[in-house]
């Protein structure tokens, strides 16, 4: 894999995970309930779930990938409509809903095993992650090499920065509730997201599969 496409890639997930998606108010908000150590297991349980999404996605697309460059150009292209469609949606989504979901969830939440189901069913909950892989991971990716070493490269690369992005949606909690519950914040947060979405969906849906 080239390190420009590694850096394209970079960039994309960094902005995808920062979204305040599901996964990313229910860290901040068991930040804000339970502080920064109380909240680990339900990170743990957050990332549990998009490990076990990574492997299952990244075992099919692998098998797709492996049959013929056809197949491989067909779910490219497919991505990048998704991925565009996937920007319409966050450009238009609601802001009352996705501020108060997981505030609600977290009520009642107080063992760590609890905590860790939480994260665990919250992650597991959205079954859009697993079509969301099989469509991101194709746009950074050659079909006349390997391609289990650039999954690997991919897996790692985005678990690494959801990771970092979950702790820092824990950690600073507070702070970050009060600016992200703010409605006209919250919707130039998706509006944001959802342009970069749809930008990097036609740009990629343009470059030569070579």
């Amino acid at each position: 894999m080239a390190m420009q496409t590694w850096l394209l890639f970079v960039v994309t997930v960094f902005f995808v995970s920062a979204t305040p998606g599901p996964n990313m108010l229910l860290a901040m908000s068991h930040g804000i309930r339970y502080g920064l150590g109380g909240a680990l297991p339900t990170l743990a349980g957050l990332l549990v779930a998009l490990a076990l999404i990574m492997a299952g996605s990244v075992a099919g697309l692998g098998a797709v990938l492996a049959t013929s460059e056809l197949l491989f150009s067909i779910v490219k292209y497919a991505g990048a409509a998704y991925l565009v469609w996937l920007g319409y949606q966050a450009w238009r989504a609601p802001v009352a809903e996705q501020a108060e979901t997981n505030d609600a969830v977290a009520a009642g939440e107080s063992s760590r095993g609890q905590r860790f189901r939480t994260g665990f069913l919250v992650a597991m909950s959205n079954p859009k992650a697993f079509v969301f892989f099989t469509a991101l991971f194709p746009q950074f990716m050659r079909a006349d090499v390997p391609q289990l070493p650039q999954l690997v490269v991919l897996s790692a690369t985005f678990f690494v920065i959801e990771v970092s992005w979950q702790l820092v949606y824990a950690f600073g909690g507070a702070r970050l509730k009060h600016w992200l519950t703010s409605p006209r914040r919250l919707r130039l947060m998706n509006r944001f997201a959802g342009g970069s979405f749809m930008a990097t969906g036609v740009a990629l849906g343009t470059v030569s599969r070579a």
